[in-house]
């Protein structure tokens, strides 16, 4: 099982997208009052629960952590949605998907592809 850490300070997003270089990491942000994004916010739990791969996993939530959703966008040049899932490595976002196509599946095969 793999476990999430939420960032919130830029701080903590700077480490993340800085250690990208040694492990890639699974980014979810995640508004707190969006039903979608917390169906979508299961899909990457039980992803988690499930997988076992060498991989750094985050949490943002887009309300409570406003300005480290922000440095997101900017930093990765992706526009904002949430839900939002980011895989990144190497400080490239290789993959990103939203809303609905937030899945298990969607998230295993991204992952299986930068994954040794």
């Amino acid at each position: 099982m793999m476990e999430y850490k939420e960032l919130h300070e830029v701080n903590d997003w700077d480490q993340a997208w800085e250690g990208s270089v040694k492990k890639p990491i699974l980014l979810f942000k995640h508004s707190t009052t969006c039903p979608i994004s917390a169906g979508a916010f299961q899909q990457y739990k039980t992803y988690l629960e499930t997988a076992d791969q060498d991989i750094n996993c985050y949490l943002v939530k887009v309300i409570e952590d406003r300005p480290v959703s922000n440095q997101i966008a900017e930093v990765t040049g992706v526009k904002h949605e949430s839900p939002q899932l980011f895989l990144i490595q190497e400080k490239k976002v290789l993959w990103n998907t939203s809303h609905s196509d937030i899945s298990v599946k969607s998230i295993d095969d991204a992952v299986q592809s930068v994954a040794p």
